[in-house]
This record gives C-alpha cells, sequence and structure tokens, in this order.
C-alpha cells in the first residue's frame, strides 16, 4: 500500500492538527523501510492499551508495546531505544498516571497524535476499601451519559492503603477493569484511529463497535454472575479492583495498598481478620506479575483460601486466559466461587 494513502489530500487540513504532516512528507520507500508495510505506526504503552489498538486497528496497524508480557507496569523503566520508538510513531496509547517513566517520554516525544485513555472516560479516587453503592447500569452503552453516578465524593479511606498513582488528587487509573469504562475508552480509542487514519475509517468504526458489543456482554456476565453471592466482600493484595467493585456492587479491601508485594503490617492482618470474618470473606487473591507470599502469608494466619485476581497489566504464559475478554471471564469466575455466587 502506498503510505501516502493514509491522508488523501482533502484530508491533509484535518492532518495538520493531528500532528501526522510528518507522514505525507515521508517518501514512500521511506516508511516502507519501517517494515511495517505502510501500516499506522501505533506505541502502547502496556497491555489494556495495546489489546484495544490491536482490536480496533486490525489489519491497519503494526502494533509495539512498552511493556514486555512479565514485567511489572507501574516499574517500567524505558530503553534509549524505545524512547527513539515513541517519537517515530505516528500513533500513541496510554493511560496517564499509571506510567511515571511513559508519560515523561511521551511529553518528550513530540508526537502530537497521542491519546490519554484517562481523558476518555471519567477516573475516581479509590482507598483500599471501595464499596459498590447505588449506581444504577443505565445510559452504560452511552459513555456521555453514564457518568452522572460515578461522580460521589470519594470515601475517607486510612493514609497508606490506597492504590493511588495518578496525579489529579490520587485518582485511581484502573478503567480497563471495568468493562463499562473500558467500552467508553475503546470508542474514544476507534474516533481517534479514524482521525488519524481516514482511508480505513469505515473498519476502524466496525471493529471498534464489535469490540464494545463485546465488552457490553462481558459487562452483563458479570452483572448476572455476582448479583446473588453470600458475601459481597473480597480481599486483595493489589487494590486495583476498585472500578470493578463499584460497578458490581462489591467491596474491595486491599492488603498493603500500592505495592503489591509489600508485607502488610500486624494491625492491618488482624483488621483483614476481623474483616473476614464479620462479612464472611473466604479468599485473598493475589495476581499472576507479583508474587504470591503476601497472600499466602495472611491466609495462613487469618484460615482463608487464596486465589488468582488478575489486575491484567499484561499477559504471560501464566494468565488465566488469552486476551483481556479471557482473563476477565476468569477473574469472574474466581469472583464467583470466593463470593460464593447462587
Amino acid at each position: 500500500m502506498n503510505v501516502r494513502r493514509l491522508i488523501p489530500t482533502t484530508a491533509v487540513a484535518g492532518a495538520v492538527v493531528l500532528g501526522l504532516t510528518a507522514l505525507s512528507a515521508c517518501s514512500t520507500s521511506d516508511a516502507a523501510d519501517g517494515g511495517d508495510g505502510g501500516k499506522l505506526k501505533v506505541t502502547a504503552s502496556f497491555y489494556p492499551m495495546q489489546f484495544l489498538t490491536e482490536r480496533i486497528g486490525g489489519e491497519h496497524v503494526a502494533v509495539t508495546s512498552l511493556t514486555k508480557p512479565g514485567v511489572e507496569p507501574h516499574d517500567l523503566e524505558l530503553t534509549p531505544r524505545q524512547i527513539g520508538s515513541i517519537s517515530e510513531s505516528d500513533y500513541v496509547l496510554y493511560l496517564k498516571g499509571i506510567q511515571p517513566a511513559v508519560d515523561d517520554a511521551i511529553k518528550q516525544s513530540g508526537v502530537k497524535n497521542t491519546v490519554d485513555a484517562a481523558t476518555l472516560t471519567t477516573l475516581e479516587n479509590h482507598g483500599s476499601e471501595v464499596s459498590g453503592h447505588d449506581h444504577g447500569h443505565e445510559g452504560e452503552h452511552e459513555g456521555e451519559e453514564e457518568h452522572g453516578h460515578e461522580e460521589e465524593a470519594p470515601e475517607e479511606h486510612s493514609e497508606g492503603d490506597g492504590h493511588n498513582h495518578g496525579e489529579e488528587g490520587g485518582a485511581d487509573p484502573h478503567i480497563w477493569l471495568d468493562p463499562v469504562k473500558y467500552a467508553e475508552v475503546a470508542k474514544g480509542v476507534g474516533k481517534s484511529l479514524e482521525k488519524a487514519d481516514p482511508d480505513h475509517a469505515a473498519d476502524y468504526k466496525k471493529n471498534t463497535d464489535a469490540l464494545v458489543a463485546e465488552l457490553g456482554e462481558l459487562n452483563t456476565a458479570f452483572e448476572t454472575g455476582l448479583k446473588n453471592t453470600s458475601t459481597k466482600t473480597f480481599i486483595t493484595t493489589h487494590s486495583a479492583f476498585g472500578y470493578l467493585a463499584e460497578r458490581y456492587g462489591l467491596t474491595q479491601q486491599g492488603i498493603a495498598g500500592i505495592d503489591p508485594e509489600a508485607e502488610p503490617s500486624p494491625a492491618r492482618i488482624q483488621e483483614i481478620h476481623t474483616i473476614a470474618e464479620k462479612e464472611k470473606a473466604t479468599t485473598v487473591f493475589f495476581e499472576t506479575l507479583a508474587s504470591d507470599r503476601t497472600a499466602k502469608t495472611l491466609a495462613k494466619d487469618t484460615g482463608l483460601k487464596t486465589g488468582v485476581l488478575d489486575p491484567l497489566e499484561g499477559i504471560t504464559d501464566k494468565s488465566q486466559g488469552a486476551d483481556y475478554i479471557e482473563v476477565m471471564e476468569s477473574n469472574l469466575t474466581a469472583l464467583q466461587k470466593a463470593l460464593g455466587a447462587k
């Protein structure tokens, strides 16, 4: 495919706004030498962003993820080559607040066509304990109407228990673990790809619609599967599931907050023990990218079971599924078992 076709003549004015003029200025041979076969060069910061760009971009994009499988994204440090690859991208999708090194590199890269997924939905503040209250699901297939119930004042939480990497007052960045919020982000990514590569806008729209429908089905499965349970409380080493808890009326109890491998204090262990007894919680969840030591220690001290709840920050051969949808389905099964779904 002739790369010049990525920007038809009629779209040159729009392309200036999108910072894609450099692409049209390339000679065909220059772009072809990149080995992308004329595809839009996309850089994704970590797996949830990679999944969106691959599913929506389809055959028209060449996606590179900055976070290799098995690497804890919060700790990512970029190589000079990776920083260079960001600058050479046509399109960058990232989530501000998760990876400071990526945020800095993107700011300095000069790539104008960058999308921060955090701007495509509403972020909230979540601490180690997050309860789902009355959060009706009306309008959930239309993201714009859905935000009304989500802008409540954040709950009070004890200092240090929260899993807050965000810059804006400790906003929780784990939006992808709520299928409804993730679908909102998917819609925004689809629209931005349509603008970045107008020649293939129809395909991006079709792929976006298909993914949003799939996420809608996932949301329905979670709603139905978690409606009737013996308990609504789950305990986790990594307080990443605030949005998921809020969406489905559950309460997340995080053990040690920000660092999933941190040892909980004796006071917190006692607190978790008390909560587990009171709320009939059965399971301490750990994740695939971190050690299960903390979970096992706590389980031993409190007589609870352990299980895997995957925050989906990366897919490895240890993941309970091959992609986002499959791992989320495994998470649902794990939650149903732990919560005593009827």
